[in-house]
């Protein structure tokens, strides 16, 4: 396989980590990183999704943006308590699929590793397209791993697309969006950066916290993602992952102050729903990101 022809599929190791991509076919000027579910890998997942995922009218999403160069991340390999500490490709560890709260903090090691590897995808993408030419997500567990990512980030990215997903810590972080400045001022111990009560300044804030990165100094909103749209979508009948969670994480998001299109279907399990879901990617991508398609009808 010819890694440098931009129409074929190509592998590559960032950090020991094995990353599909998939290249433009002209000029690049988008970047997408999507990241899979538990026990799958970057490769099945970018090859299903972007071969599967049509439109009504028949178009796959890399025909209407000739442009984008398409990044599909492969998990570590970790111990799964919830399959008997079998040894499978996932971002992060976690008891029970239908319940991320719980016993959460199996989670945190895996985050916390995790973030670092698609927050240097992300860098190494803004050296080639400026941020807001940069959508990430993902599907179940990547749309948990990808939304934690965009709230610990320090700048804005061009959109978020989340399917049958949740987010992890979601009632710790609103709790701490929710605190109260009077509360601050009665604490000796507060901070300035505390005392902020801009919710998505506490977001960011509980969030490099939780993910063990680095706080910042003097941090603004400007200073967030919270300028990032977010599309989630999801089946009324995934059983993996129920839809509530995913409702609970748009209401999430929501509290700390990003914009979210919240899209759930009926009839749909643990997947995206074709093409009625694509259909929505689409628009999402033209109306809220604000990005170029290549005609339609061409």
């Amino acid at each position: 396989m010819n890694s440098h022809d931009p129409k074929v599929p190509a592998r590559l190791n960032l950090s020991q980590k094995a990353i599909f991509l998939v290249e433009p076919t002209s000029k690049h000027s988008h970047s997408f990183i999507l990241l899979h579910g538990l026990s799958s890998n970057g490769e099945n997942f970018g090859t299903e999704f972007l071969e599967t995922g049509v439109t009504s009218t028949g178009k796959k999403l890399p025909q209407l943006l000739p442009g984008a160069r398409w990044i599909f991340p492969t998990a570590k390999r970790r111990r799964s308590t919830a399959f008997g500490r079998a040894m499978l490709t996932q971002w992060f560890d976690i008891v029970r699929l239908p319940d991320p709260d719980y016993r959460k903090e199996t989670q945190l090691q895996g985050l916390s590793e995790s973030v670092l590897e698609i927050r240097e995808l992300i860098r190494l993408e803004m050296s080639k397209v400026p941020p807001e030419n940069i959508v990430i997500g993902g599907l179940s567990q990547g749309c948990a791993m990808s939304l934690s990512v965009l709230l610990s980030l320090e700048h804005r990215l061009g959109g978020f697309i989340g399917m049958s997903g949740y987010l992890p810590f979601r009632s710790d972080m609103e709790d701490a969006v929710k605190e109260t400045t009077e509360a601050d001022e009665d604490d000796p111990f507060a901070t300035d950066d505390d005392k902020r009560t801009d919710p998505e300044v506490r977001a960011m804030i509980f969030e490099r916290d939780l993910l063990c990165l680095d706080p910042l100094h003097h941090p603004t909103r400007e200073a967030t993602a919270s300028l990032t749209p977010i599309f989630l979508g999801h089946g009324n009948m995934d059983e993996k992952k129920p839809i509530e969670q995913g409702e609970a994480a748009a209401r999430a998001m929501r509290t700390a102050g990003y914009k979210v299109l919240w899209k759930p279907y009926a009839n749909l399990g643990h997947w995206y729903k074709i093409p009625n879901e694509i259909d929505d990617i689409v628009d999402f991508i033209q109306l809220e990101v604000k990005w170029p398609l290549k005609d339609d009808g061409q």
